[in-house]
């Protein structure tokens, strides 16, 4: 039998994919993740073929000539290009296969809490046409849970805040189940809008999405920093339509970033307050947990302390949480069936 299992696994690996609105990321079981990318596509709109995926259709990002234009297929979540949103898995599952390969591979997807049963059809039904053999989508929240190695199984309540690109997801876990979750639409990318808005009423400056998204990782912070910091950036001045360059520092950035980081306060507070008091006990000892990329947002950690006056901690890899959970999913059968009414 261990040689039967060898020979079919030397021919199909199965996937977890946390298909993400900024980027996608593919743990291959026995491998761990072989692919870190970001959800574009870029494509040729006279002949409807595409020219890049990922990394290199990012860096296409704003310099593409008029018949090649960047897309993300996936917005706040869930997905906003069906055939593109294919065309990237299939893209990414080929890349992970051996020469020689040919069985279908099983996949487990992380998909926000909240969606419509409709999105989550698209979400399955696109894996399928990118020639998967099953598909099992799980809540990012749970898989994000079982990506830090949270007890899941154990009767505590334990509290992840996953905040992506496109999706924030809160949840309540105990004895494998989500006793509570809140999925909103406000995340990094809508931090990178703010900047880009903020920018262009403050200073009439008009920069793109790579610059802002550079803004938010250097100077960016939710909670006043222990050392100012500056940053020189350069764009287009709207009112003589040529370049120019400003110094914003962190405060300023910190201002812009407000209102996205007002959201994410108020949805962990919203969860805390409908959370069952025995489990709200639990969390008082145990803390809240941040993953996602959202979460390496500097002091995000001590603006929730502030407003929770809760234990707070940031995930070890929080960029993997999902996908290294669903990947322990994938490898774990008997883990599946027990948090099975996640698994949708």
């Amino acid at each position: 039998m261990g040689v039967l299992s060898n020979f079919f696994s030397y021919f199909s690996s199965d996937l977890a994919i946390d298909l993400g609105t900024a980027n996608t990321l593919v743990y291959v079981r026995g491998k761990g993740i072989v692919i870190r990318e970001p959800s574009m596509v870029a494509v040729d709109v006279r002949t409807g073929k595409i020219q890049a995926v990922g990394s290199e259709a990012k860096n296409m990002l704003g310099k593409t000539p008029a018949n090649i234009v960047a897309i993300r297929p996936m917005k706040d979540g869930v997905i906003a290009d069906f055939d593109t949103t294919e065309k990237m898995l299939e893209f990414f599952i080929k890349k992970t296969k051996k020469s020689g390969q040919f069985l279908k591979p099983k996949i487990v997807i992380g998909i926000p809490s909240e969606i419509t049963q409709v999105e989550r059809r698209a979400v399955r039904d696109a894996a399928l046409r990118a020639k998967a053999s099953e598909v099992y989508l799980v809540e990012q929240a749970m898989a994000s849970a079982i990506g830090v190695d949270l007890p899941i199984t154990e009767p505590g309540g334990n509290m992840i805040v996953d905040i992506g690109g496109g999706t924030t997801d809160v949840a309540v876990i105990s004895l494998s189940g989500i006793v509570i979750s809140k999925s909103v639409r406000t995340a990094s990318n809508e931090m990178d809008e703010s900047i880009i808005q903020y920018l262009k009423k403050k200073y009439n400056l008009l920069i793109g999405e790579k610059t802002a998204e550079m803004i938010k990782i250097q100077i960016g912070s939710a909670y006043p920093l222990e050392q100012p910091l500056e940053m020189e950036i350069k764009g287009r001045d709207l009112a003589i339509g040529i370049p120019r360059t400003i110094t914003v520092s962190d405060t300023e950035i910190r201002e812009a970033l407000e209102g996205v980081v007002q959201v994410l306060v108020e949805t962990v507070k919203n969860t805390l307050e409908k959370t069952p008091p025995e489990l709200s006990a639990d969390i008082v000892d145990r803390g809240i947990i941040i993953s996602g990329g959202g979460a390496l947002l500097k002091n995000l950690d001590k603006r929730l302390r502030e407003e929770t006056s809760l234990p707070i901690f940031i995930a070890d890899d929080p960029l993997s949480a999902v996908v290294l959970g669903a990947g322990k999913i994938l490898d774990n059968i008997e883990l599946l069936e027990k948090i099975g009414n996640a698994v949708l």
